[in-house]
C-alpha cells in the first residue's frame, strides 16, 4: 500500500505540490530528483523561494464585500417564494369541515365518467357518462354506471353538474332520469344535447330540470356547494372546468381538457380564472389523465386546417370525411374547405346530423344552409362537387361509413375514385373493427388518408398537465379519467410539480376519499359496476344474460331432456341430448350415448324421496354432467337439464 501511495505521489505534476519551507521535514533527494522537475519558461529550474509566493498572494483577487442589506432582501424573496408555492398557509387549518369524493366510473377505463362530491348533509354529481363494452359482452351496445350508491344517497343529491357534452360524460343521463331526477346545471350546448337524448328516450318532461349557467358566475347549489364554470378547450365546443367551493375548501375539477392557445372559435382556456383560484388556495385538484404519456404539447385544433386544405386540393373525386360527431370544430373546418373548393356538403349519420344542427341552431358555428344537400341527391352531382361528412371512424358495424364499405348503404356506394379521410384516432379496443372496415373500403377501390396531421388530440399532454398543476397549485391531487397506467404517470407529473407524494392518492371506482384542510384519506369503498344496455330498444340487459352469452360463446351448451318413471326411478325412453359448441355433428350420437350412461348411473344412485323434487334433481344432474365434461374436455358449458317425472 505504501508503494502505491508513493507511486501516485511521484506521478502528480509538480505544480500541484505546496511549497514546504520546513527543511527538516523534506524527504532526501535521490540522484535523479532534479531530472524529474519541469523547467520554467526560461529553461531554468523552478524557484521555491517563499518570499516570491508571498508576493504572488498579494496580487490575488480579493472577494467582493457582502452588502448585508441585499442579503436580507434575498432572504425576504426566498420567503415570498415559499409563501407563493406553498398552498398550505392559505387554507383554514382550523376548519373541521370535510368533503368526500367518490368516483363511480371513469377510473381504470376510458369513459363512463361519474363522480360524487358529498358533505355531511348534501351531495352533487359531476357528469353521468357511458362507456363501450368489451368484445366478450355479446349483444351489449353500451355500458352505464351502476346507480346503487346513488339510490342510497338519493335524498342528499341536490344537482347534476355537467362539464361538457361528450358521450362519456352525458351518455348515461337518460338511464338515470328514468329512475330519479335532480336539477341539471350546465352550459347551453351540453343541455341541448342532453335534451335530444331525453327526447329519444321519451322523457321530454325531464327538460324542466335544466338550469343553464353563465361561465365565470358562481352558483349556489343547496347550502353546502358553490360552483363556478370556467371555459376550457377540448375536442368539443362549450367545455368547462369546475371550481367547487365548500366549507372544507375549493376543489378544481378540470373535466377533459387541453390548453389550445389558438382555438377555432377564439375562446381560449380561462387560465386567468384558474390562476385566481390557485392564488386564493385550492384544497384539491382532480385532473384529466388521458394523455399522460405524451411529452409534446397537444397541437391546436386550428393546425388541422392546412392538412384538410391539402386533401381537398388533390382530391379528384368525392371526399368522405369521418370523425367523431361531437368534434364540431373539426367538421366546421372541413365544411369550410369543402365550400371553398366548390363542393356541396352531405351529412350522413344520425348523431352527426343532430350535432351539426344543434351547433347551427345555437350559433356556435355559422354555415350557409344552401351548401347542404340530402343523401339522395349525391348521385346526381359530379363527384368533384361532393363532400360527405359521416360517422363511423371507429368502425362501428351500425355506422354509416361501415355500411357504405360493405355496400349496404341506401344512397352511397364506394367508388374507386373516392378519397376516405379518417380524422380521428382509434379508441383502445376498436383497432380490430377499424382495420376490418379499412379492408372493405380498399377492396372497393377507395383511397384511404390517415395522415397524422389531419387529427389532433383533445386531451392535455404532460406539458399542459404541468401548467394546470402550477396554475392551480393544489394541496392535494387526485388524477382522474383514464386507465390505471395513465393515472400513475400523471401522479409522477404531479410530484415533479411540487405536490408531495403523500398528498396524492390513486383512486379506483368506488373508493370514497375524505378530504379536509389537514389530511386526505380513503374511508370506505362503495358498490360500483356496469349496467348492460341494448341500444336497439334502450333496455337494460340483466347480468346473468350476459354471463350466459359469454359461456355460450366460449364453452357451448348441452341440453338434456329425459322422462323418468316416478315409481321405479328409471328412464322411460332414451334421453334427448342436444349440444352446440361442444362436439362436432358427426360425434353427436356417441356423445348422446355417453350422456345416457351418465343419466342412468345418476338415477341408479339417487336418494330416496329426491326424485319427487325435480328442481333439486336437475341441479344435481347439472353438477355431475359439468364435472364429467370438464374432466374430458376442460370446458364448463352451459348445462340445461329438463327431467320430466311421469
Amino acid at each position: 500500500m505504501a508503494e502505491e501511495q508513493q507511486e501516485v505521489t511521484q506521478t502528480k505534476p509538480q505544480t500541484d505540490r505546496k511549497p514546504n519551507t520546513n527543511n527538516n521535514n523534506r524527504r532526501p533527494n535521490n540522484n535523479n530528483s532534479n531530472n524529474n522537475r519541469k523547467p520554467n519558461s526560461n529553461g531554468n529550474k523552478p524557484n521555491n523561494n517563499p518570499n516570491r509566493n508571498k508576493n504572488k498572494n498579494r496580487h490575488r483577487r480579493q472577494p467582493a464585500p457582502t452588502d448585508e442589506n441585499l442579503k436580507a432582501f434575498v432572504v425576504k424573496n426566498q420567503e415570498a417564494h415559499k409563501q407563493r408555492l406553498n398552498p398550505h398557509y392559505k387554507l383554514d387549518l382550523n376548519s373541521k369541515a370535510k368533503i368526500r369524493v367518490t368516483p363511480l366510473g371513469g377510473l381504470g377505463e376510458i369513459g363512463g365518467n361519474i363522480t360524487v362530491f358529498e358533505t355531511e348533509k348534501e351531495a352533487i354529481l359531476v357528469d353521468i357518462g357511458m362507456s363501450f363494452p368489451d368484445e366478450d359482452m355479446h349483444g351489449v351496445d353500451i355500458l352505464v354506471p351502476d346507480f346503487t350508491y346513488l339510490r342510497q344517497i338519493k335524498d342528499k343529491i341536490k344537482a347534476v353538474i355537467i362539464t361538457h357534452a361528450h358521450e362519456d360524460h352525458i351518455g348515461a343521463m337518460p338511464y338515470l332520469y328514468k329512475e330519479m331526477q335532480f336539477p341539471i346545471y350546465a352550459t347551453p350546448l351540453p343541455l341541448a344535447m342532453i335534451g335530444n337524448k331525453f327526447d329519444e328516450h321519451h322523457i321530454k318532461e325531464c327538460r324542466k330540470y335544466f338550469n343553464p349557467v353563465v361561465k365565470r358566475e358562481i352558483y349556489e347549489i343547496g347550502e353546502d356547494f358553490k360552483v363556478e364554470w370556467m371555459h376550457m378547450t377540448h375536442s368539443i365546443l362549450d367545455s368547462s372546468s369546475l371550481a367547487i367551493t365548500t366549507d372544507a375548501g375549493t376543489i378544481i375539477h378540470t373535466g377533459d381538457f387541453k390548453i389550445d392557445h389558438t382555438p377555432v372559435d377564439g375562446y381560449t382556456a380561462d387560465l386567468h380564472r384558474l390562476a385566481h383560484y390557485g392564488e386564493k388556495g385550492v384544497l384539491c385538484l382532480l385532473s384529466d389523465s388521458t394523455n399522460s404519456y405524451n411529452p409534446l404539447p397537444t397541437p391546436s385544433e386550428l393546425s388541422v386546417g392546412p392538412a384538410l386544405d391539402r386533401v381537398f386540393a388533390k382530391a379528384e373525386g368525392r371526399v368522405l370525411l369521418s370523425t367523431f360527431s361531437s368534434n364540431i370544430h373539426r367538421v366546421f373546418q372541413a365544411i369550410q374547405y369543402g365550400i371553398q373548393y366548390g363542393r356541396k356538403i352531405c351529412v350522413i349519420g344520425r348523431s352527426m346530423e343532430r350535432n351539426i344542427e344543434i351547433a347551427m341552431q345555437y350559433d356556435y358555428v355559422k354555415l350557409p344552409k344552401n351548401a347542404f344537400v340530402d343523401a339522395d341527391q349525391v348521385s346526381h352531382l359530379n363527384d368533384k362537387e361532393v363532400l360527405i361528412v359521416t360517422t363511423g371512424s371507429q368502425g362501428e358495424p351500425s355506422s354509416a361509413l361501415f355500411r357504405m364499405s360493405i355496400g349496404e348503404h341506401r344512397h352511397v356506394k364506394i367508388k374507386p375514385t373516392d378519397l376516405i379521410v379518417l380524422s380521428s384516432r382509434a379508441i383502445p379496443g376498436n383497432e380490430g373493427s377499424i382495420s376490418g372496415m379499412l379492408n372493405h373500403l380498399q377492396r372497393a377501390g377507395a383511397t384511404i388518408s390517415r395522415e397524422k396531421d389531419i387529427h389532433v388530440s383533445g386531451h392535455a399532454s404532460i406539458a399542459e398537465q404541468k401548467l394546470m398543476l402550477r396554475l392551480v397549485n393544489p394541496k392535494f391531487f387526485l388524477p382522474v379519467h383514464g386507465e390505471y397506467n395513465h393515472v400513475i404517470a400523471h401522479k409522477e407529473t404531479g410530484m415533479m410539480c411540487g405536490v408531495p407524494e403523500r398528498n396524492i392518492m390513486i383512486m379506483t371506482d368506488g373508493d370514497q376519499i375524505e378530504i379536509t384542510s389537514k389530511y386526505m384519506r380513503k374511508v370506505k369503498t362503495v358498490k360500483t359496476g356496469k349496467t348492460y344496455i341494448d341500444n336497439q330498444n334502450n333496455h337494460q340487459i340483466d347480468d346473468d344474460i350476459v354471463l350466459d352469452r359469454q359461456k355460450l360463446a366460449s364453452d357451448g351448451i348441452v341440453m338434456l331432456v329425459a322422462q323418468v318413471d316416478a315409481k321405479h326411478g328409471k328412464m322411460q325412453a332414451k334421453p334427448k341430448v342436444t349440444t352446440f359448441g361442444i362436439v362436432a355433428d358427426k360425434q353427436d350420437r356417441a356423445f348422446a350415448k355417453e350422456m345416457e350412461d351418465i343419466l342412468e348411473n345418476f338415477l341408479l344412485h339417487v336418494k330416496d324421496g329426491q326424485i319427487e323434487n325435480s328442481r333439486a334433481l336437475e341441479n344435481d344432474l347439472r353438477q355431475i354432467v359439468r364435472k364429467h365434461i370438464f374432466r374430458k374436455m376442460k370446458k364448463y358449458p352451459l348445462i340445461v337439464p329438463h327431467i320430466m317425472v311421469m
